[in-house]
């Protein structure tokens, strides 16, 4: 696996060859390798040439395909993730607004100035930084993972899950606060929600049948052995990816009734976060094959989780759920076990 990547590499995409040129020259003089694009098709033949290109800068009015086009295929496909800066003018706040629904990260008025373009390439850097954090985090969250019973690809399919139903929440109700970033960030740290297993003997994790009492009792520690864990980091870098990781692993065996562990907070005394991991976790739990249990089907899970709404799971949570089946559906296809 490749943690870490050049970074360095920047696409171009406009069709006027004199901004082109300004860019190129501004950027090169940055120690960048500037690649070079006259319309959104030349663009996505030269992302999926070279993998190491990360950093966009886009202008919206091309020829063949425009950035609108270019900036929704890129989000729309399962290339890398790019950081995309879009070029627009000073009063074209409708098409700055439009490009920035359809996933740009940053924009930049014309005339460019070259300081702030610098700027705004550092920024997109630092956010790509973190996604090879995020990738050594998945290792470890694998390697305590081959620990327990949810082996195969339950990582993959989680923060997967994890992720339609945050961004659906964002998207369809307002109230919760809930950002595309923020919704984007909660599904890179689910693969941590049960990292507190490696503090639970072998005998309970792998044991076939069902946990006596006390056995259970232990199992539930595997949630505050985990937020403990990530707390103490938390604390001393008080970073929200990390605050996100403990609400996760902390409270993801919470329920909306207030009659989970290990705190039996409820309703929304639960952190969001919590709140999307749970319906998460217990699809795929469903759904998938254990030592203990043969897989149901996803209407027999959907029922399920039908007859928990407003019990174990939050009432809008469920709907999201139901608006996102297809979805569902399709990453439970894509990551099968075998």
């Amino acid at each position: 696996m490749k943690i870490f990547r050049k970074m360095n590499k920047v696409l171009v995409a406009d069709d006027d060859r004199v901004q082109r040129v300004i860019l190129h020259t501004t950027l090169e003089a940055e120690g960048y390798d500037v690649i070079e694009a006259e319309d959104g098709s030349e663009a996505l033949r030269r992302l999926s040439e070279d993998p190491d290109i990360r950093l966009l800068v886009t202008d919206i009015a091309m020829p063949k395909m425009d950035g609108y086009e270019l900036i929704k295929a890129i989000r729309q496909t399962e290339l890398r993730y790019m950081y995309i800066i879009v070029l627009t003018s000073m009063d074209d706040r409708e098409s700055l607004l439009q490009a920035l629904n359809l996933g740009a990260n940053e924009f930049l008025t014309k005339p460019v100035f070259p300081d702030e373009l610098k700027l705004r390439l550092r920024a997109g850097t630092q956010l790509l930084k973190l996604e090879s954090q995020e990738e050594l985090i998945f290792s470890m969250a694998k390697l305590a993972e081959s620990r327990s019973n949810e082996t195969g690809f339950h990582l993959e399919r989680v923060k997967d899950y994890t992720r339609i139903i945050a961004r659906d929440l964002s998207k369809n109700f307002p109230e919760y606060g809930l950002t595309p970033v923020m919704a984007d960030e909660i599904a890179r740290v689910s693969p941590l929600h049960d990292i507190g297993k490696v503090a639970i003997r072998d005998s309970i994790l792998h044991k076939p049948g069902k946990l006596t009492e006390e056995e259970f009792e232990i199992m539930k520690t595997h949630t505050t052995e985990g937020g403990k864990t990530i707390k103490q980091i938390y604390d001393r870098t008080r970073s929200t990816y990390l605050r996100l990781a403990y609400e996760i692993t902390m409270f993801h065996h919470e329920r909306w009734n207030g009659k989970g562990y290990p705190v039996g907070c409820r309703s929304d005394h639960i952190p969001l976060s919590a709140r999307i991991m749970a319906l998460a976790d217990v699809y795929d739990a469903l759904t998938t094959k254990r030592c203990y249990k043969d897989a149901f089907s996803h209407e027999s899970a959907k029922r399920i989780i039908l007859e928990e709404k407003g019990q174990h799971f939050d009432p809008k949570i469920v709907e999201a759920f139901l608006r996102q089946e297809a979805a569902y559906l399709a990453v439970k296809d894509k990551f099968q076990d075998e």
